[in-house]
């Protein structure tokens, strides 16, 4: 009786090294894609900001028509508690809304980042009774971030 040997085996998989060249590819591909998802975030972040801010100047505009004057009072706007108010984006907040001044006849807005936001190049945003928008603390032209 002649004894047969089973066939030989073949196991197949990766290599450590096939494996090593996937982790620094995917490695490569991440480093290079977080920034620009970080700078995307920043820049949703800046829109939630400067929707905040024009919306509290509709709300002083609106107060004025009724009572022929601007107020620094959140309650009298619509928001609950006191100003310096929280914009949030999500559940956290990356600024702060406030109202600078305000008299019978002009009003001051601002919003300023804070926590991660405020490594933003657009710094802080202004805005005022006559619709003049600006930046302060910033690296960018004012324009390109409003």
């Amino acid at each position: 009786m002649k004894t047969t040997s089973p066939p030989p085996v073949l196991i197949r998989g990766f290599t450590l090294i096939e494996l090593m060249v996937v982790v620094a590819i995917v490695g490569l591909l991440a480093a290079l894609a977080y920034p620009a998802y970080e700078s995307q975030l920043r820049k949703a972040r800046r829109a939630d900001a400067r929707t905040a801010l024009l919306d509290l100047a509709v709300r002083q505009e609106r107060f004025f028509s009724i009572n022929n004057t601007y107020t620094t009072s959140a309650a009298n706007l619509g928001y609950g508690g006191s100003f310096p108010q929280d914009v949030l984006s999500g559940s956290t907040a990356h600024y702060r809304l406030d109202v600078t001044a305000a008299s019978t006849t002009a009003f001051s807005l601002s919003a300023t980042p804070t926590a991660r936001q405020s490594a933003d190049s657009c710094g802080s945003y202004a805005l005022n009774q006559l619709g003049q928008q600006s930046n302060s603390a910033n690296t960018l032209p004012s324009a390109d971030c409003w």
